[in-house]
C-alpha cells in the first residue's frame, strides 16, 4: 500500500492558482510578468479568456495580442512617438513575449508595456493610438 498524502500546497502556489482561475480584473494594479508566469506554471502558454475594467497594466512586458482580444477606451502607454510602443515580429512566431488571448481590456492604463502580433494588429493599434493623440491635442 503507498502513501497517497497530498504535499500541503505554499501560499503562493495557492495565490497563483486562484490567480489564474480568475476570470474577472476589476480597479487594480496587475504585474503582467507574475500573471504570466502563475499561467505558465498551471501549463497554460497564454493568458486568455479574461476582463480588465479599470485597471493600471504593468510590465516590463510585452504582449503578444492575439485573437478575440480587444481594448476599448483604453490609454495604451506614453510614449513620443507612439510606434515606440509596436515591436514588429520578425518570423512566422513569437518567443519571449507575454501572450494574450480572447481577453477584453476596458478603460485600462498600461505602463512599460509593448505590443506585437500581426501586422494588421499593430497598424490597427498604431491607428488607434494617433487618434487618441490628436483628440488629445
Amino acid at each position: 500500500m503507498t502513501d497517497q498524502t497530498e504535499t500541503p500546497m505554499s501560499a503562493e502556489e495557492k495565490f497563483g492558482r486562484e490567480l489564474v482561475s480568475r476570470t474577472t480584473f476589476e480597479k487594480e494594479a496587475v504585474w503582467l510578468p507574475s500573471l504570466a508566469v502563475h499561467h505558465m506554471n498551471a501549463g497554460k502558454t497564454f493568458i486568455e479568456d479574461k476582463t480588465f475594467t479599470n485597471c493600471l497594466i504593468e510590465g516590463p512586458a510585452v504582449m503578444a495580442v492575439m485573437n478575440g482580444t480587444t481594448f476599448d477606451s483604453c490609454n495604451m502607454g506614453v510614449a513620443t512617438n507612439p510606434r515606440t510602443l509596436l515591436l514588429q515580429p520578425m518570423g512566422d512566431m513569437i518567443a519571449g513575449v507575454v501572450g494574450i488571448s480572447n481577453c477584453r481590456f476596458v478603460r485600462c492604463r498600461f505602463v512599460q508595456v509593448g505590443f506585437t502580433g500581426a501586422p494588421d494588429l499593430l497598424e490597427q493599434i498604431e491607428a488607434d493610438l494617433l487618434s487618441a493623440r490628436a483628440v488629445q491635442a
